[in-house]
């Protein structure tokens, strides 16, 4: 009959096919609900691929646990290429999927060698991917696969994708989707028609239509095995079943006339999802099943077995696993795991064991647990909180059974599924546990309030877990007192208006280190005494502190990752307090690139925004809206609380009114809603920046008075410096006389040219005649010395206004075009806008630069013309920015013909 009623979908997937034939990357997602149809689209889009290499994978339920199982089953047949891979790229892929021993791969790299493959193997002949039921991908695939989907682009490669619409799989979210829905009237008449034989009274197939809602496999299977008569009085099945149930049980009803060794060969292969047709066979051998049981299932199109094992529908699968006993089930993975190499395939061995243990079973725990290992080695930390999960609800001993409780839950929570953790945790509760145990899950209890909510609910567990560990573990519990004061002051005013120096004091009353003081431990002394002495005090040792950070080696030790975790409160607290822009550029990189290495998917989104705030003070404004986008991705993926800091950073700093004061608003309400009481002194402190921009002086005193009411946010000096600026604007010098100690007290404990220079300018702001003057060319001179361009530009900015009131309009204008300049190339529209005010106002005629002559190139083009002119080859800035080489030459094309120049030579002359 053909694909009834689907002419449109067809034709969609017959253009993507075109597309990828003509050398452009296509992704499409096909989301639907069970049996809408979606299987037989992929196959009309093999069919229709003449010419194209067509490669398969399929989502299994059953190896949602295993790492990489997915992304391996599509890479299978493309290996032979892998030598044509950089080497790291090629050693992170074959570590990946267990062809190699190494250390744990970084999973962007491994994403990065997946989409250099599948490019390679396209120069040859254009690639279609098919992955069917990617709701039942592993995550690490999914992730990996949606990574590579989002970096295509002028590669022959076609990535297509059928997923459940039931909102389950994140991982693909933002991919360009079709919804399939279900056939129209006239067409799912036709289809019903066609299947059931003989007259059908008007009513009852009104009854059908209805509840098959145009879904084709409900109306090809339902009937299916029902005779005329209880197809007449209806569907013959329970109302309330969903209709995926029914579909099964329609299976189901297919599968009870095949012979007994049919329906157990069955069972063998939903059992085993793999595909592999020789451990079929030899299970088979194991459990007698005769090899020409297979024929009456292939006859009856239930299955298909040929290279490989595959069910008409994966709810045939289902349906045939059900349909068996607790027994019958174990027994067919006893068998498997005893026809799978144990030393081929270690993992899955013991999956299977697991699945076929009648109850607690320390052996087979313990196989569990070194599975985890491996699981981990391979930096699939999903699937090792599975494996110790399974080991916990296998392991007899209840003491073990919460050390592996302990440890599924920290491994939970480390891939970014909080809630599973917490189940965990209640798990180990319920078992006798020591006194560490028990202070350590309350720990973890607190980490994971922390990182679900980011509110007022965290810093008072964390300060109790840290009281208890006290005596059990100093050093832990110091590094839980650092996460309590960085708790604290993420909740800010709406936890306690004393809350952060009540965590400083207890940290402070705290043991010392232990011999020589951890980075971390040099960290916590200094916060400590910043809240509980002052800034001056407090100055010294949070130097060495992230001195010490800086010189440590990057790793996945625990103490690194706890810091990063940390990173936006009490590492950005600790550089803006010593205004250390060096510090700010290089804990924020090696933060990303550490949580980048180790896949860690709960800190790379805390981590990347800290970057974006770096990108923001250099005037990258493109790159930094590229890197909230990633960690907002990720946020979507994962589901933990988003950090709103970098984007109401960056459109304060853009300067578009409406735009900005709705994500400030928005930043605000968010935090409320939490009790996140640290945006709302961002919030003042962006506020500040905006009005300043926009010259409207009074808001932008309230602004900053919000910033700087709250003493313990890192935003309070850069408030004050917007106080002072916004006070001696508005004509009220009082204003700014009476903010200048307070930033003077910060900029001079600090004693850097960034600080220096803020404090100059602001100085200059209240001074007159040739003290200015110094005070303005001071501030040129020590911001031009940092990476702090929009400060540089606003000191050139104020600095051109003041000559100009003095009338020396020739110096003004030098000042204003640099100013003007720089903040146009940045983006900040706001300042920008000023700037050129007040060059109109010195004489000089200057036209409006509009977003459409000021943004030429796209924040990625920007970051690849950059590169490009640095040295940098296509190779070299694919693996930078995670995209292919063709890729990076794509967009270098549009790069010269946007800049309408040749050649590499001359990007530096251009940009």
């Amino acid at each position: 009959m053909g694909l009834l009623g689907r002419q449109s979908e067809c034709e969609a997937l017959e253009r993507l096919v075109a597309g990828v034939r003509d050398g452009e990357s296509r992704v499409l997602v096909l989301r639907g609900e069970a049996g809408v149809g979606k299987t037989a689209l992929l196959e009309h889009l093999s069919g229709s691929a003449a010419g194209c290499r067509i490669v398969r994978a399929a989502g299994v339920e059953s190896e949602m646990e295993l790492p990489f199982a997915g992304l391996h089953g599509l890479c299978a047949s493309l290996l032979g290429h892998l030598r044509q891979l950089p080497v790291p790229q090629a050693a992170a892929l074959s570590t990946a999927f267990g062809l190699s021993a190494g250390p744990p791969p970084d999973r962007f790299l491994v994403g990065l060698a997946v989409l250099t493959l599948l490019a390679e193997v396209a120069e040859e002949q254009p690639l279609v991917c098919v992955v069917d039921d990617a709701q039942w991908l592993d995550r690490v695939s999914a992730q990996t696969l949606a990574f590579v989907g989002r970096r295509l682009l002028a590669e022959r490669v076609g990535l297509v994708f059928a997923s459940r619409e039931t909102g389950e799989e994140h991982a693909l979210g933002g991919l360009p989707e079709l919804m399939v829905e279900g056939l129209g009237a006239a067409d799912a008449r036709l289809l019903l028609d066609a299947t059931i034989p003989g007259p059908l009274d008007e009513a009852v197939r009104d009854r059908i239509l209805a509840e098959a809602a145009g879904n084709p496999l409900a109306l090809l299977e339902l009937p299916r095995g029902l005779t005329l008569a209880s197809v007449a009085g209806g569907f013959g099945l329970p109302g309330t079943m969903t209709l995926a149930s029914r579909m099964e049980q329609g299976f189901a009803r297919r599968l009870k006339p095949l012979p007994a060794e049919t329906r157990r060969l069955l069972l063998l292969a939903a059992a085993d999802p793999v595909g592999d047709v020789m451990l079929l066979r030899r299970a088979a051998e194991l459990l007698g099943i005769h090899p020409d049981a297979e024929a009456p299932a292939q006859t009856a199109g239930l299955i298909a077995i040929g290279t490989g094992v595959r069910f008409r529908h994966p709810l045939v699968r289902s349906a045939a696993y059900r349909a068996a006993t607790a027994p019958e089930r174990r027994e067919v993975h006893r068998a498997l795991a005893e026809a799978t190499n144990a030393q081929l395939d270690p993992d899955r061995r013991a999956w299977h064991r697991a699945n076929a243990a009648e109850g607690p079973d320390e052996t087979v725990a313990d196989e569990l647990e070194r599975s985890a290992g491996r699981a981990r080695a391979r930096g699939g930390v999903a699937a090792a909180a599975a494996f110790l999960e399974k080991a916990t609800a296998l392991t007899p001993d209840p003491a073990r059974r919460a050390h592996r409780a302990l440890a599924a839950a920290q491994a939970k929570f480390e891939s970014a599924a909080p809630d599973a953790a917490l189940e965990l945790l209640t798990i180990a509760e319920l078992c006798p546990l020591d006194d560490l145990q028990r202070a350590r899950l309350a720990r973890l209890r607190a980490e994971i309030v922390f990182a679900l909510r980011r509110g007022r609910d965290a810093p008072p567990l964390l300060l109790e877990a840290a009281k208890e560990l006290e005596a059990l573990d100093g050093a832990l519990a110091r590094q839980t007192y650092l996460e309590a004061v960085g708790a604290a002051m993420y909740a800010g005013r709406l936890y306690s208006d004393s809350g952060v120096r009540t965590a400083a004091e207890a940290a402070r009353a705290a043991p010392a280190a232990a011999g020589s003081p951890r980075p971390i431990d040099l960290i916590l002394d200094g916060m400590a005494r910043r809240f509980t002495e002052g800034p001056a005090a407090g100055a010294p040792p949070l130097r060495a502190a992230v001195q010490a950070f800086r010189d440590q080696p990057l790793d996945g030790h625990e103490e690194t990752m706890r810091w990063l975790l940390l990173c936006p409160v009490v590492g950005s607290m600790a550089v803006f307090e010593l205004w250390d822009d060096d510090a700010f550029e290089a804990l924020a990189a090696r933060g990303v690139r550490l949580a980048r290495d180790t896949g860690a998917l709960t800190t790379l989104p805390v981590v990347l925004p800290y970057l974006a705030g770096v990108r923001v003070f250099g005037g990258e404004f493109g790159v930094a809206s590229s890197l909230i986008a990633e960690a907002d991705a990720i946020i979507g993926a994962t589901g933990n609380a988003g950090l709103v800091y970098s984007t109401v950073f960056l459109a304060a700093w853009h300067g578009v009114e409406g735009v900005a004061q709705e994500l400030i608003d928005a930043g605000v309400a968010s935090a409320m809603a939490r009790g996140e009481g640290r945006v709302l002194a961002l919030a003042g402190y962006a506020t500040a920046v905006l009005n300043n921009g926009l010259g409207r002086y009074e808001a932008a005193i309230e602004g900053a008075r919000r910033g700087s009411q709250d003493d313990v946010q890192g935003y309070t000096g850069w408030s004050l410096a917007e106080l002072v600026e916004a006070g001696v604007r508005s004509g009220r010098p009082e204003v700014a006389a009476a903010a200048l100690p307070g930033l003077e007290e910060r900029t001079r404990a600090a004693g850097t040219d960034w600080a220096l220079g803020v404090l100059a300018r602001s100085h200059a702001l209240v001074s007159e005649g040739a003290a200015a003057e110094a005070l303005y060319r001071e501030a040129i001179e020590r911001l031009a010395r940092t990476r702090i361009r929009v400060e540089l530009a606003r000191a050139r900015l104020v600095y051109g206004e003041w000559l100009r009131r003095a009338d020396r309009r020739v110096d003004a204008r030098e000042q204003l075009r640099s100013a003007y300049a720089a903040l146009a190339a940045f983006g900040s529209e706001a300042f920008a806008e000023r700037a050129r005010r007040e060059l109109l106002a010195t004489g000089e005629t200057v036209r409006r630069r509009t977003a459409q002559t000021r943004d030429l190139l796209t924040p990625q083009e920007t970051q690849i013309a950059r590169l490009a002119a640095d040295g940098h080859t296509n190779p070299e800035i694919g693996a930078q920015l995670f995209i292919s080489p063709r890729t990076v030459e794509y967009h270098l094309r549009k790069v010269f013909g946007k800049l309408d120049i040749n050649s590499r030579r001359e990007l530096s002359g251009a940009l």
